[in-house]
């Protein structure tokens, strides 16, 4: 205790006062005018409660609960069937703590096992390879009225094979739709990938697949990045500046994405194919443009070097697209 404070309370200060005075915590001294010593341990074994169970008795309901008869009931239900025979142990509480004591309170029944769904992992060196579909909803003129837009998508050329906007999904409806995109490309996709939505594991496309010999593959359950093209194509989709809130009508739905796919198709500049359009990719006439590009950058870099850092070269085109690229060939240059 400092000098200050001893003569504050010689003078009869208070210890409030002197403290405050001096700026010393009153709980600092009363712990130094009364010394307690160390407050923690060790401790006196505890006696157990009057009421406790015996050792005897806490190993019989155990006993009871591991028993052929009752190992495969919720503890509550033991308790209430001994109650039923005549019998009392223990409360319910008691029979969950030498439960506990003994590791037993994990579900006791057996459980059906399901093995962990595979993860697709999906490789396309060009287009009509690899496919990616979804069906996204629109909405219509009035709350609670939706359309659904369906569309097919190549994920190495981004370029859109397919689209439709019908009122409802339906499983006929999407064989249709995947038919006639087959058919517009004029080849079969050697896979075509989907998540696990009712049209997409429904038996009428299950079947159209199998008859056309194109492999299917699906998300696993909640797990929306295994369908990345499709889910990023919807976002493309909804964040243009023209893009309502509510369509007017099925009609104006048909309308406004004839413009979009047309334009996403022969107008977007993609990002993920080098700045190229999808057609372009699609239909091999981008390596052509990509030497035109670099003719165009040679010219500037000739007219104005002092311009550049080093000499310009055009975005390049990816040479593989990944649906869940393996982890051991991320650090692998595509060949």
């Amino acid at each position: 205790m400092t000098t200050a404070f001893t003569e504050l309370r010689d003078a009869h200060t208070s210890v409030q006062k002197a403290c405050a005075l001096t700026g010393i915590p009153r709980a600092t001294h009363y712990r130094r005018a009364s010394p307690t010593g160390p407050m923690h341990g060790p401790w006196l074994p505890r006696t157990p409660p009057p009421a406790a169970l015996a050792d005897a008795e806490r190993a019989a309901v155990l006993a009871l609960l591991t028993s052929p008869a009752y190992r495969d009931l919720a503890i509550p239900q033991v308790w209430a069937r001994e109650l039923d025979e005549g019998r009392y142990h223990c409360s319910i509480s008691t029979m969950y703590r030498i439960a506990r004591a003994a590791r037993q309170v994990s579900e006791r029944r057996r459980h059906a096992t399901h093995p962990p769904r595979v993860r697709p992992e999906l490789v396309a060196r060009g287009p009509s390879e690899v496919w990616s579909w979804d069906i996204t909803a629109l909405k219509g003129p009035a709350k609670g009225i939706w359309y659904k837009c369906y569309v097919i998508l190549d994920i190495f050329s981004r370029y859109v094979t397919g689209w439709l906007v019908a009122a409802a999904e339906d499983a006929v409806v999407a064989k249709d739709f995947l038919a006639d995109a087959v058919r517009r490309n004029g080849c079969e996709p050697h896979t075509i990938h989907a998540d696990r939505g009712g049209a997409m594991v429904s038996k009428p496309v299950s079947e159209l697949l199998v008859d056309l010999g194109v492999l299917r593959s699906h998300s696993r359950p909640r797990t929306s990045n295994d369908n990345p093209y499709s889910e990023a194509q919807f976002k493309t989709m909804k964040y243009v500046p023209d893009f309502p809130d509510r369509f007017g009508s099925l009609a104006d739905a048909r309308a406004f994405c004839e413009g979009f796919f047309l334009a996403y198709n022969h107008e977007h500049r993609h990002s993920g194919i080098g700045m190229h359009t999808p057609a372009s990719v699609h239909f091999g006439t981008a390596q052509q443009i990509r030497v035109q590009r670099q003719a165009t950058l040679n010219r500037a870099y000739a007219a104005h070097p002092e311009r550049f850092a080093r000499r310009p070269r055009p975005p390049v085109l990816p040479e593989v697209a990944w649906i869940n690229q393996p982890v051991h060939q991320q650090s692998q240059p595509a060949s």
